[in-house]
């Protein structure tokens, strides 16, 4: 497959946004260690003394100016090549939690961030050409339709049980819980950021998205999604090793943004 022109500035986006959120793991990893020693309440079990970091808040504006690469990546190239490139992210945190952190990374995680960026890349050399979207309205025709209003619908449940569920019992022990909470609502912030880039990407070619309703819904949807995903992600953060956290997030946010895309776009062929 032949890159087009979005697609490659997709992709460089998608590179450079990788480097931003790798390193605000560590970044605000480092705030939520030092806002737990001046307060003595963790972010894990419910604190939110790191609001008052400076660390956690750089680490913070690093992943926003990643998210926002990431967002302008999506509104050029496909989602299932867009998101496995986070494979870059999981390197860069791993490496900086190695260094900086002194969390020791095995020859295990040194085997899984292999086979993550193996399985990235074999993804994007093969990822289709998107077909043109001509307005935000053909979009949500594809959110709405049954398939993805079922995943949607399944998503919702799975993040409830988990939250209500899961996390008194054994979120402080068992790492798949904040993770799969991050994983399953970043799958539906993907969509809507894809949507939401797009409609914007018309907008500033001309053809004005912000006077339709749907818009103004991907964008509550993605803020809602966002919000959930940080809050939980700094629960694991904190909770957790860095290289644990990092490597699972990815995978399960990948792989379920990938089924996401597949069913809402109806992503199946090769280009």
């Amino acid at each position: 497959m032949g890159f087009s022109k979005d697609n490659l500035k997709g992709f460089l986006l998608a590179l450079l946004s990788s480097g931003f959120i790798g390193a605000s793991f560590i970044i605000k990893k480092k705030g939520l260690q030092r806002a737990a020693a001046a307060s003595g309440v963790r972010a894990g079990y419910g604190g939110y003394s790191y609001l008052l970091e400076p660390l956690w808040w750089l680490g913070l504006i690093t992943m926003v100016v990643g998210e926002v690469a990431n967002f302008i990546a999506y509104a050029f190239a496909p989602a299932v090549l867009v998101t496995p490139l986070g494979a870059l992210s999981i390197i860069i945190s791993a490496v900086l939690a190695h260094f900086i952190l002194k969390e020791r990374l095995h020859w295990l995680g040194v085997l899984g961030c292999v086979m993550c960026i193996s399985g990235s890349v074999i993804i994007v050399i093969h990822a289709p050409q998107e077909h043109p979207i001509n307005n935000v309205l053909e979009i949500w025709s594809m959110a709405t339709q049954p398939a993805f209003m079922l995943y949607v619908g399944s998503v919702i449940v799975l993040v409830f049980i988990l939250i209500f569920h899961f996390v008194p019992r054994c979120g402080q022990t068992n790492v798949l819980v904040f993770t799969g909470i991050c994983s399953l609502m970043g799958s539906l912030s993907v969509m809507s950021v894809k949507a939401l880039g797009t409609a914007l990407k018309l907008t500033f070619e001309g053809k004005n998205q912000l006077i339709y309703p749907e818009t103004w819904f991907f964008m509550l949807v993605v803020t809602t999604c966002v919000i959930t995903q940080m809050n939980y992600l700094n629960k694991a953060l904190d909770t957790f090793n860095t290289a644990v956290v990092s490597p699972i997030y990815y995978v399960m946010f990948t792989t379920l943004a990938i089924i996401a895309s597949v069913i809402m776009f109806k992503i199946v062929g090769v280009a």
